[in-house]
C-alpha cells in the first residue's frame, strides 16, 4: 500500500513539473512577441519623427525664402517708384514742351510729329511700369500675409510647447531634486527622471515615490490630445547584476523600464495611442561613464513630448 501511494505521489509531482515548463515557455513567448511588436513600433515611430523633423525644417527654409523673397520685392516696387517719378517727371517736360510747339511757326511740324511718338511711347512705357508695379503690390501683399500666417502658426506652437513645459514643471515642482529637468529643445518638451527617483537598481518596478511623480506628470497632460510622447529608458555601461531568461542585458532593462513607465501613465489617464516606450540601453549616454557621479546622471528616464504639426504641415502644402 506505501509503495502504491508513493508511485502515485511520484507521478503528480512529475506532472505538476511538466505543467510550469509549459508555462514558462508560453510566458517568454509572450514576452518574445510583445518586445517584437515594442521594436517594430519604435522604429516606425522613429521614422515619422524623422520625418516631421524634415517637414520641419524644410518649413523654415520655406519662410526664410519668403522672407527673401518679401524683400526682394519691396525693393523692386521702390525701385518702380522711383522709375514712375522720373518718366513723370520727363513726361510733362515733354508735354510742356510739345505745347510750345503747337505755337510755333509750320517749320516746327516735323520736328513737333517726332516729339509727339516720343510722347506717346513714353506714355504706353509708363502705363506698363504702373501696371507692372501694381502687379507687383499685390504679390508682395500676398507674400506678406503667407509669412505673416507662417510666423503666427510658428509662434502659437512656441507658445503651446512653452505653456506644457510649465505646466509639467509645476506638476513635478515637488520632486525637483535627484537631477529632475523640464527643458525644451527642438520645439519638444524633455522630461528627464533620474533612476534614484523611480527605481532601485537593476530592478524595473517603480517605487511609491516615482509612481507620485509620474501620476502628477500624467494628470498635467492627460487633456491634451495634440501631443505624443516618448518613453526612452537609459543606463550606464554597468552589465547588470543579475541575469533572467527575461532579462539579459541593459538593453533589456531600459526597454522594461520603459514599459513599466508607461503603465503607470496610462492608468493615470493619458491616451495609449499617444504614447511610445522605446529603450536605449547604455548607447545614449548624456556623460561619459568615467565615474559613479557620471554612470548615476546616465542611469534615467527621459520623456520626449513632441506637439501636433499637422496645421504647420497644411499650410506648407498650400504654399
Amino acid at each position: 500500500m506505501k509503495t502504491f501511494f508513493k508511485l502515485g505521489l511520484g507521478a503528480m509531482l512529475l506532472s505538476l513539473s511538466i505543467q510550469s515548463c509549459i508555462v514558462s515557455k508560453r510566458k517568454y513567448d509572450d514576452m518574445l512577441a510583445q518586445k517584437v511588436k515594442a521594436e517594430g513600433e519604435l522604429a516606425e515611430k522613429s521614422d515619422q519623427l524623422n520625418k516631421a523633423n524634415a517637414d520641419i525644417s524644410a518649413l523654415n527654409d520655406k519662410l526664410t525664402h519668403l522672407k527673401e523673397d518679401t524683400t526682394s520685392l519691396g525693393e523692386q516696387k521702390r525701385a518702380t517708384a522711383r522709375k514712375i517719378a522720373d518718366l513723370t517727371k520727363e513726361y510733362d517736360q515733354l508735354s510742356a514742351y510739345y505745347k510750345n510747339l503747337l505755337n510755333s511757326s509750320g517749320k516746327l511740324n516735323r520736328d513737333m510729329q517726332e516729339q509727339k511718338e516720343q510722347l506717346l511711347a513714353i506714355q504706353a512705357n509708363l502705363d506698363r511700369t504702373r501696371h507692372q508695379n501694381d502687379s507687383l503690390s499685390t504679390s508682395l501683399l500676398e507674400r506678406e500675409q503667407k509669412v505673416r500666417e507662417l510666423e503666427t502658426v510658428l509662434a502659437n506652437k512656441d507658445k503651446a510647447v512653452m505653456d506644457l513645459k510649465n505646466r509639467i514643471s509645476n506638476a513635478l515642482l515637488n520632486f525637483k531634486e535627484n537631477d529632475l529637468t523640464v527643458n525644451v529643445k527642438n520645439g519638444k518638451v524633455y522630461v528627464s527622471l533620474p533612476e534614484q527617483l523611480l527605481f532601485q537598481s537593476g530592478s524595473i518596478d517603480v517605487d511609491q515615490k516615482g509612481v507620485l511623480a509620474l501620476q502628477q506628470l500624467a494628470k498635467a497632460i492627460k487633456d491634451q490630445k495634440d501631443i505624443h510622447i516618448m518613453v526612452e529608458g537609459h543606463t550606464d555601461n554597468v552589465p547588470i547584476g543579475k541575469k533572467s531568461q527575461y532579462m539579459q542585458d541593459n538593453w533589456d532593462l531600459s526597454v522594461m523600464r520603459a514599459t513599466a513607465i508607461t503603465k503607470i501613465l496610462t492608468k493615470a489617464g493619458v491616451t495609449p495611442n499617444q504614447i511610445t516606450a522605446a529603450g536605449k540601453g547604455e548607447f545614449q549616454p548624456i556623460l561619459p561613464n568615467s565615474s559613479d557621479g557620471n554612470k548615476q546622471k546616465n542611469r534615467r528616464t527621459e520623456l520626449i513630448i513632441t506637439p501636433n504639426l499637422d496645421e504647420l504641415f497644411k499650410i506648407l502644402e498650400a504654399n
